[in-house]
């Protein structure tokens, strides 16, 4: 491999490609690479580059990246070819807001109601994030991060709500990179306990407010971050100094 195909070392090569999935399995190590911000907001994608890398044609490429521009993970533009998108803080601000509902909802309808797997599967996440922040793996923090509260939506059995909470996750999961420190990590895992301590509590109260709490503060150092890195955002430039981005409480 040559020094400019190594600029995609990052992309897994998938193993065994059938006919039939390649642009499937292609568009899955892009996203990938997207999401984790291996290849961040606002850089150009060479799909030369990335033919080579993953051993395919040029066509899963194009395809992969039409479907991740429908998802609003790259730009294409005729003659200039394709960027990795920025992140629009303003449709991250609508994502949260809807995951704000949503998860105080759920926990309205789970405390009271849960039973004692449910609470064996959180004690367990707790632990593990602990195990994650103390190794400094911010990669395997992120995905327990976000099992805990897929362990309380799933309680719920209500499949059409986590469908859209899972459809935003892509550009949600960008932007929580951005501000990914150990710093963060060590304030989530408090903030996860407290939605933990109210659901122990069966206090329906302290864990709804725990929660919107908790995002209410991913949301203050996301504005943060976008008002000192507004480059990597499409709307970052918009941003005042205002505290009234997001509907705090």
């Amino acid at each position: 491999m040559n020094n400019h195909t190594s600029r995609y070392s990052f992309l897994t090569r998938p193993a065994g490609l059938a006919r039939g999935n390649v642009t499937a399995e292609v568009t899955n190590a892009i996203r990938h690479a997207i999401v984790t911000l291996a290849l961040p907001p606002g850089s150009a994608i060479d799909k030369s580059l990335i033919c080579a890398e993953l051993g395919v044609s040029r066509f899963p490429v194009s395809e992969a990246l039409a479907r991740l521009q429908i998802e609003g993970l790259v730009d294409i533009a005729p003659q200039r070819g394709s960027t990795v998108s920025l992140v629009r803080i303003a449709d991250v601000r609508e994502y949260m807001l809807i995951r704000k509902a949503l998860e105080s909802e759920a926990l309205r309808v789970l405390i009271g109601a849960h039973d004692a797997d449910l609470i064996a599967a959180l004690h367990a996440n707790m632990a593990a994030q602990r195990e994650a922040a103390e190794r400094d793996d911010a990669e395997a923090f992120h995905q327990i991060d976000i099992d805990f509260h897929d362990i309380i939506f799933r309680s719920m059995r209500f499949t059409k709500i986590k469908g859209i909470i899972d459809s935003a996750r892509a550009n949600l999961d960008r932007a929580r990179r951005l501000i990914i420190t150990p710093r963060r990590l060590a304030l989530t895992i408090a903030e996860h306990q407290a939605i933990f301590d109210g659901i122990l509590a069966q206090d329906q109260g302290q864990a709804i407010g725990a929660i919107r709490a908790h995002i209410d503060a991913v949301m203050v150092e996301l504005f943060a971050f976008a008002r000192e890195h507004p480059a990597l955002f499409a709307d970052g430039a918009t941003l005042g100094s205002d505290s009234d981005s997001f509907p705090f409480g």
